[in-house]
């Protein structure tokens, strides 16, 4: 009678760890700061965009890391950032002149690496 008790615990256990591995691969987990409840800074640029660049950003595992690079982009003066978890990319809409070095502190200063 024991082991079956033991079993159906260990049963449960494993189907709970196995639906949340799931939700985590797909994006929806929350790994690095909550239970993806980060909230997307909203922003426009206030000029034309004179200038788009794309960086590839390794490290993210979920929406929250998603959002929280996004938002870190967003908050350099003259930067409209998009970023793709599943392409790994930060679509990035300049207003103006902006030195990489800065883009790639921001998204650095997160956690997260960079390249082109």
């Amino acid at each position: 009678m024991g082991t079956y008790v033991i079993c159906a615990v260990l049963a449960v256990i494993v189907v709970f760890a196995v639906k949340s591995g799931l939700s985590h691969f797909k994006g929806e987990g929350g790994c690095c700061g909550g239970g993806g409840g980060s909230i997307i800074v909203q922003k426009k640029l206030n000029g034309p965009v004179i200038l788009k660049k794309s960086f590839i950003i390794k490290g993210m595992k979920c929406d929250n890391c998603r959002i929280r690079a996004q938002n870190a982009l967003n908050e350099i003066e003259g930067v409209l950032a998009k970023v793709n978890l599943k392409k790994g990319r930060a679509d990035i809409s300049c207003d103006r002149k902006v030195d990489d070095e800065v883009i790639k502190a921001a998204v650095e200063k997160c956690g997260y690496s960079v390249s082109e």
